[in-house]
């Protein structure tokens, strides 16, 4: 659980962004704890995957500043920011459909392994140590995953929530501190969302990370977070916990529509 008297593990301050004269987001002030599970909520076209592409440098703020760890962001690129432990998983899945399960979670070790050309073009033991190595957390992560029975199997021929966990499997092999969820129980049936849900919970526990998820599920996001935030037009409309959003009259009016 989040401890609100340490450091925020990000801290977004006054963040805006601007697309020609139209602004996605504005004056955006966001802060999450360690072991957290924050929800991102708000109607569509209200900014919320762009505060995603924001946090992870798809897009540079017009305005505003990002912290994580302490540090400011500025200037990171993608890769940057998912070596320092942000990661991430998309609206639409995206997978490398024509690998095997097991090879899309290895992609994710390979994004902090650093092998020298030296060693990487003349096959070194130190090589195929790291290898075998990354094999084996591979397999262990699908097991927590409950994908080992897919190992072998190409992901483009996964059942649909299976390739929902196989993408995050495949973000937790970069080993982030922060996990970023784009609304993860799309395409699901009630029991798979309620699967989902146990899996998130267990992920924050098991791996000791942050989580920030961006769902229209209201229960999945009710039943799970911490806290939330609402977004309306680009800007924060409401912060507290689950039961102080529920009974939110902003809210309702804008998003929940009772």
């Amino acid at each position: 659980m989040s401890d609100t008297s340490k450091t925020p593990i990000l801290e977004v301050k006054e963040l805006g962004i601007d697309f020609g004269g139209l602004t996605a987001v504005n004056d955006l002030n966001l802060q999450i704890y360690d072991r957290e599970i924050v929800g991102l909520i708000g109607p569509n076209g209200a900014g919320k995957t762009t505060v995603f592409n924001l946090l992870t440098k798809v897009y540079k703020p017009t305005r505003g500043q990002i912290l994580f760890e302490g540090r400011d962001t500025a200037g990171q690129t993608v890769v940057g920011m998912n070596r320092a432990g942000i990661a991430r998983t998309f609206q639409n899945i995206r997978l490398f459909d024509k690998l095997t399960v097991l090879d899309n979670v290895r992609t994710g070790y390979h994004n902090s392994v650093r092998y020298s050309p030296f060693t990487a073009v003349l096959r070194l033991p130190s090589y195929y140590a790291r290898e075998r190595e990354i094999e084996g957390k591979s397999r262990e992560l699908l097991k927590i995953m409950e994908l080992d029975q897919y190992t072998d199997v190409t992901a483009g021929n996964l059942p649909y929530g299976a390739q929902r966990r196989l993408e995050i499997a495949r973000a937790l092999a970069t080993g982030p501190k922060l996990l970023l969820l784009d609304e993860p129980a799309a395409g699901m049936n009630p029991q798979e969302t309620e699967n989902l849900m146990q899996m998130i919970r267990f992920i924050r526990d098991h791996f000791g990370i942050a989580i920030l998820l961006i769902e229209h599920d209201m229960q999945l996001v009710m039943g799970i977070c911490e806290r939330i935030t609402v977004l309306n037009y680009g800007m924060m409309l409401a912060e507290g916990t689950p039961e102080e959003i529920r009974s939110n009259p902003a809210v309702i009016k804008a998003y929940l529509g009772e």
